[in-house]
């Protein structure tokens, strides 16, 4: 998987590409965390319409726990407020149950999932 990002006044966008893996969802999520602090951001959408592949439950898991730990201790070490995060996906990569979000959420990550980019962004900018 391949992220590129880009910042704007509103939000932070992060766009990922290429086939879904759990180590490279980690991997790309670790340099959004970069790229929060780089540019401040307090907001960002994660747009993975692109993203390929159908992660197992486990995975899904797995990456919510991780997503959510991640942004626990990176706001810790920069002391500074949880970003929002609102992420983008289209099926089978989207699940309907929405699970992985359920799962950051319970570990207190700011975050829900779309699969409609004009509510995520609405969502994202309340």
């Amino acid at each position: 998987m391949d992220v590129s990002i880009e910042n704007s006044s509103d939000f932070l966008t992060a766009r990922l590409t290429g086939v879904f893996s759990l180590v490279d969802a980690e991997r790309t999520f670790l340099r959004i965390l970069g790229a929060i602090a780089q540019h401040d951001a307090s907001k960002v959408l994660v747009d993975g319409r692109a993203i390929e592949g159908q992660p197992r439950t486990v995975e899904r898991f797995y990456y919510g726990q991780f997503v959510a730990n991640a942004v626990t201790e990176f706001c810790s070490r920069q002391k500074r407020a949880r970003p929002k995060f609102s992420y983008v996906l289209v099926k089978p990569v989207l699940d309907g149950d929405r699970f992985g979000n359920t799962v950051a959420v319970h570990r207190g990550m700011n975050v829900k999932t779309f699969d409609n980019i004009d509510t995520a962004v609405k969502w994202l900018t309340l």
